[in-house]
C-alpha cells in the first residue's frame, strides 16, 4: 500500500490541514462501544435530556480523534507519532454537526535524533463554534 507523508524536511510553520466529518448516532454509539465510556449523557436519550444540554452529545474524545486522523493520514501522516496533545472543549458536539479538525504547524524543534512538530488544533462545528482547541506535539515521519 502506498502512503503519502509530509517529510520533515518538507514541513514549514504556518501549514495547515483541515478534514471534515458529519458526526452522527451511529458514530457516537460506535465510539460508546469501542472505548466503553457509556456516559448516560452520550447513550441515553432520556437521562441526557436532565443535561444542561437537554440532548445527547458526542463524546469530546470523538471530536478530538479527528486531530489524530489529521496528523496521522495527512499533516505529517502515516509515519507520524504522537507524543502528547493538549485540550479544552469548549463546546458541545451534537448529533449530526459537521465538524472539522485543523491542525497548523506552530514550531519544528530539530533534536539530535529526531524532530518534534508542534502543531495549534482545534475543532469547530459547521457553525463556526470551536468546540475543542489544543496543542499536539509529533515526530514527523524522516526525511
Amino acid at each position: 500500500m502506498q502512503y503519502k507523508s509530509v517529510k520533515t524536511s518538507e514541513l514549514e510553520v504556518g501549514q495547515s490541514f483541515e478534514l471534515s466529518k458529519k458526526v452522527t448516532e451511529k458514530d457516537v454509539d460506535g465510539f460508546a462501544e469501542v472505548t466503553g465510556d457509556n456516559n448516560p449523557a452520550h447513550t441515553d436519550e432520556e437521562y441526557a435530556s436532565m443535561t444542561p444540554f437537554k440532548t445527547r452529545i458526542a463524546h469530546g474524545m470523538l471530536g478530538a480523534s479527528l486531530i489524530s486522523a489529521v496528523l496521522g493520514m495527512n499533516l505529517p501522516g502515516p509515519g507520524t507519532i504522537y507524543l502528547g496533545q493538549d485540550l479544552k472543549f469548549t463546546h458541545p458536539i451534537h448529533f449530526d454537526d459537521v465538524i472539522t479538525a485543523k491542525v497548523t504547524l506552530k514550531e519544528l524543534q530539530q533534536k539530535p535524533k529526531f524532530s518534534i512538530a508542534i502543531f495549534e488544533t482545534t475543532v469547530t462545528n459547521q457553525d463556526g463554534d470551536v468546540a475543542i482547541t489544543g496543542t499536539a506535539q509529533v515526530i514527523p515521519p524522516k526525511g
